[in-house]
């Protein structure tokens, strides 16, 4: 799948987002080493603390549908009828999609547009991370 399809599905889930408090509308699309596409939008709540960014709602379909290993997101991000800004995502994110793929080989996109992204490996975002493979 190519970079622009996948932020094209990460900008169709933005559409989606539900965030009446902070208006930072967000869309993700999870790339699967199987070929398959996950979008997730951030979904917020008016106690903060149980609102769910776009990345991990991406990767909780994915995972109950059986999908466990990841080799792209592209993440879109900006404020309610405001142009898009680029949007990493949070350390909590970057931990979670550590779980399911190689850092070296997991690309994350931010994009502005479908030809405005930029395009960097989760070991780049989270490096010497601690993973599955150090646990027990």
């Amino acid at each position: 799948m190519e970079e622009k399809e996948l932020i094209r599905a990460a900008m169709e889930a933005r559409q989606r987002a539900y965030a009446p408090y902070s208006d930072f509308l967000v869309g993700a699309a999870l790339l699967t080493e199987s070929g398959k596409v996950y979008q997730g939008c951030n979904i917020e709540n008016a106690s903060y603390g149980a609102t769910n960014c776009a990345e991990r709602t991406a990767v909780f379909r994915a995972v109950i549908e059986g999908e466990i290993r990841f080799s792209a997101i592209a993440i879109v991000g900006g404020m309610r009828d405001k142009e898009l800004t680029y949007a990493y995502p949070c350390g909590i994110c970057r931990q979670v999609l550590r779980e399911f793929c190689e850092p070296e080989r997991m690309w994350v996109i931010v994009a502005r547009s479908e030809t405005d992204y930029k395009k960097r490996t989760l070991s780049e975002l989270l490096p010497e991370s601690f993973g599955p493979d150090f646990a027990g």
